[in-house]
């Protein structure tokens, strides 16, 4: 399947950590029996997705169960993904729902077939209605609203918003509500991401073509780190912020190039989506309360950047 990738991680025991008491089972369970599907709507190379993938990743190995990871960034190929996971009798589901009428039909199939499903990243306000027992995730309207106020705050007046997938409603969020936030004007600039040079070409051919621009807000970590070396290059004065961390961006915050990242901390999402699964198969736990757990927005700048790089570094952060 063309976009599509699968990385599986076998379960293995718990260890005996000891402690004070006895504990007991709810039920009898073989834990290496369980096996949880994550189905994402991931390019291939992306480092946002990498740390998900982390995170889910550790978490099967930390309970000891298996973890599939597919992804495709098609809504046809990512519905396939979902209804195989569910022909092969998988536990449970943590998916992406970036394109919520693409997808609907396939995660409604899974709930109705007993499949635990959770969402991560993509998928506020339409988790509960398709049946998900929790998301896992940033609030992209918050998280929109502390970029455009700390634009605000560094004096942005007219900027552009960089949107590098097209058809994500969550992006389109950001950018809304950063516009919002910031007051001013702030422009949407559609971007390939898939397309590096041509990113850095089209955001250097805007800042030439209007010099009043003076914020850049990258909503990716690889296009902020090409939004910067596009204002360099422009000889811009703009203030460029991104969403997302990696080594990269981290850098560019630490030597003055990006002002500042909103990071959702996606390791979390991949962690948690996992453990949410997890604590529902062994304990018949619900956790969020009916409500989303927010893994973000987290503010990164120049006083806390290098606190969080060796996370980064890592790829956890």
């Amino acid at each position: 399947m063309a976009g599509a990738a699968l990385l599986v991680v076998a379960g293995c025991s718990l260890p005996d950590v000891g402690g004070g008491g006895t504990a007991v089972p709810v039920r009898d369970f073989d834990v290496e029996n369980l096996t949880f599907a994550v189905i994402t709507h991931a390019s291939a190379g992306d480092e946002f997705w990498d740390r998900v993938q982390s995170g889910a990743m550790q978490a099967g190995y930390d309970y000891g169960v298996t973890v599939q990871w597919a992804s495709d960034n098609d809504p046809g190929g990512q519905s396939l993904l979902i209804n195989q996971a569910v022909a092969a009798g998988v536990d449970g589901i943590v998916v992406s729902i970036a394109n919520p009428d693409g997808l609907s039909t396939a995660v409604q199939q899974a709930v109705a077939a007993g499949i635990p499903v959770v969402s991560i990243n993509s998928g506020l306000d339409e988790w509960a209605d398709l049946g998900a027992i929790t998301h896992v995730g940033q609030s992209e309207t918050l998280a929109g609203q502390a970029a455009g106020a700390e634009l605000a705050r560094l004096g942005a007046t007219n900027g552009i918003c960089v949107i590098h997938e097209a058809g994500n409603i969550g992006l389109q969020q950001r950018c809304s509500a950063a516009a919002a936030a910031m007051g001013g004007t702030m422009t949407n600039l559609q971007v390939d991401a898939g397309n590096p040079a041509a990113v850095a070409s089209t955001i250097s051919a805007r800042l030439q073509t209007d010099p009043t621009i003076d914020a850049v807000l990258a909503l990716q970590g690889a296009v902020g780190v090409q939004a910067a070396a596009a204002a360099q290059a422009a000889g811009s004065n703009a203030v460029v912020a991104t969403f997302d961390l990696s080594t990269n961006v981290l850098h560019d915050v630490l030597d003055g190039n990006i002002a500042f990242a909103i990071d959702q901390q996606p390791y979390v999402q991949g962690f948690l989506g996992i453990t949410a699964l997890y604590l529902r198969a062994i304990n018949g736990n619900e956790i969020g309360g009916g409500q989303p757990i927010y893994s973000g927005p987290a503010l990164v700048t120049a006083t806390n950047a290098e606190a969080i790089l060796r996370y980064a570094e890592q790829g956890t952060r």
